[in-house]
């Protein structure tokens, strides 16, 4: 699935409890999430589930990099990771997350990937910071909200040699709509491969299950 979006595992951090202090807040375990803090937690396809529209590879019955729909469902599971500081003056805490996809077709999983939202509530602003095991790594960022885009920050794909030879990132953006226990995301994936530039998409409706 998504070509750009892998592993990377934060430790002792992921041990934390998470404890909100009511329903309604946005502190969990000390910290103001903001609009990240109803994130937290385990979500799962709705029955719809969501669609992949990538580049067709070489071995299929079509042209390599004709558009290739791929139905998939998925779990995507949240959990409070810790707080950071930036050069001394950017305060951020972050959500470390977990998303699996699986083909509707046969239940076999096609795409992996580990990461984490980040909140910078003096900002304003939220972060995307993810890899994928493609041996590409994305950042993209956008204004908080119940409703954000987030888009590729200026440096902010980072990719193997043989990825920029042969299957090259050049944009991401994606956007995401949390209400209540209903997630919406969709996102784009601009790509150089087979010799042509195409859009790898992504979307999906996921309800909130714990």
């Amino acid at each position: 699935m998504k070509n750009t979006t892998i592993a990377l595992a934060l430790s002792a951090s992921l041990s934390l409890p998470v404890i909100a202090d009511d329903n309604e807040s946005t502190i969990i375990d000390g910290l103001d999430f903001g609009p990240l803090a109803q994130l937290v937690g385990t979500w799962i396809s709705a029955d719809a589930g969501g669609v992949d529209i990538a580049p067709a590879q070489k071995d299929l019955d079509v042209a390599a990099g004709t558009p290739a729909v791929t139905p998939f469902y998925e779990t995507i599971t949240f959990e409070v990771a810790a707080d950071a500081t930036n050069a001394s003056d950017q305060y951020l805490v972050a959500l470390y997350y977990k998303q699996e996809v699986f083909r509707k077709a046969d239940d076999s999983k096609f795409h992996d990937q580990r990461g984490y939202f980040v909140y910078d509530k003096a900002n304003q602003k939220v972060y995307n910071s993810f890899c994928v095991p493609r041996n590409t790594c994305v950042t993209a960022e956008g204004a908080a909200g119940n409703q954000m885009t987030l888009v590729a920050s200026d440096r902010g794909i980072a990719e193997s040699n043989y990825m920029t030879e042969n299957a090259t990132t050049t944009d991401f953006t994606m956007s995401i709509q949390v209400e209540d226990d209903k997630m919406t995301y969709s996102q784009t994936t601009l790509l150089d491969i087979y010799g042509q530039s195409v859009s790898h998409t992504d979307s999906s409706i996921l309800v909130k299950v714990e």
